[in-house]
């Protein structure tokens, strides 16, 4: 009834349509398939009206049936504080113990650093904190601000390896409850603070470091402007600011929200800009950025780590969640994998300080201080 992106993936995730054996195997037979035949999923008018055609020739025209539970659209002004609530809320609290079938025990959802070819899931998500808190020269005392928190991974690890006063904020009041029991059990009360906050309501600045990580994705451009400022002004002068944020290649243009399965599934009102929109953002409002890293090809393992936790739990995931909800995110996960490894889509750390009167960075002199 919907031939496109969108229609594939109402028909997967109402189960009508099935894949078996390994997931991500079966993306990329159906991507070889594709790209060797010409089909596009999106069709023009001309193969649409053939397609009804034949349709009707079935008999199986009629009244289309309703979009599966899992699909949202949001109402009300797009990135309003209200709005970004809601998208925040269809994403992350699915529930905690979902998500901690997936990412494993480090709890962190955005791309691991796998430093070697036997690395753990566990141990590149350790190595990927522990750079960025490398990255932003967090030491003892420090006071840092964690926007998009998630379950508290950063702010712990800030907090417990460097005596870093961390401040987390989320929009999620699963992602809040959770981080602050892990904050609790790991001692570091008197460290960490966890609050359910807008990145634009935080007042109480200034600080000496501000990580952003897999967040700016949710921030829409016609924002990047207000959300770059913000950061700007929270921080003191010498104060790095870590950006890392999923992009698009400057030559895709951005996805068709209509027809976007991970805008009605997955990441509502989400935006992804090349990094050069989100250099251009950072350095307006008067950041000097000092770094910029790839890390596309370690976001493809991640994902295929993940979809394999997915898959080695998957009664257990549908249990915790519906058959519709862990399809989404197999689908999601799977197929944004593919997307990394064939560079149609990005992941990029920014660092960027905020200068001082007088110009002073306060950064090292060669960037190996943070690569040792």
């Amino acid at each position: 009834m919907a031939p496109n992106e969108l229609g594939v993936a109402r028909a997967h995730v109402a189960g009508e349509l099935e894949l078996e054996g390994p997931f991500v195997e079966g993306l990329e037979r159906l991507d070889a398939l594709a790209r060797s035949t010409g089909f596009d999923v999106d069709l023009d008018w001309a193969a649409k009206w053939q397609l009804a055609k034949g349709a009707a020739r079935l008999g199986v025209i009629g009244l289309p049936p309703k979009p599966p539970a899992e699909e949202i659209r949001l109402g009300g002004r797009l990135h309003s504080r209200k709005r970004d609530a809601a998208a925040i809320s269809h994403h992350y609290d699915v529930g905690n113990d979902f998500y901690a079938l997936v990412l494993g025990p480090s709890m962190t959802y955005s791309c691991a650093v796998w430093e070697k070819p036997d690395t753990t899931l566990e141990e590149a998500q350790i190595a990927k904190v522990d750079l960025i808190a490398r990255k932003l020269g967090l030491r003892e005392g420090a006071r840092v601000l964690d926007v998009g928190c998630g379950w508290g991974s950063f702010v712990i690890h800030a907090a417990k390896v460097y005596g870093a006063r961390a401040v987390g904020v989320t929009l999620s009041q699963a992602q809040a409850d959770f981080a602050r029991k892990r904050v609790a059990a790991e001692g570091l009360s008197d460290l960490v603070e966890i609050r359910v906050q807008d990145y634009r309501e935080v007042t109480d600045g200034p600080f000496d470091a501000i990580s952003s990580i897999g967040m700016a994705e949710h921030v829409g451009a016609s924002m990047l402007p207000v959300y770059a400022r913000s950061l700007f002004d929270l921080l003191r002068p010498e104060g790095r600011l870590l950006n890392h944020a999923i992009s698009r290649h400057p030559a895709a243009a951005p996805r068709d929200q209509k027809t976007s399965f991970i805008d009605r599934y997955v990441f509502p009102d989400g935006e992804l800009e090349p990094v050069s929109v989100m250099v251009a953002a950072i350095e307006e409002v008067g950041f000097e950025v000092r770094d910029v890293e790839a890390l596309r090809e370690h976001y493809g393992r991640t994902l295929r780590a993940w979809v394999d936790n997915l898959e080695a739990n998957w009664s257990e995931a549908v249990r915790l969640s519906s058959p519709g909800r862990a399809r989404v995110w197999r689908l999601y996960m799977a197929a944004c994998a593919l997307s990394f490894e064939a560079g149609t889509i990005g992941v990029n750390q920014v660092l960027a300080v905020k200068p001082s009167a007088r110009g002073g960075s306060g950064m090292p002199p060669v960037r190996t201080a943070w690569l040792s």
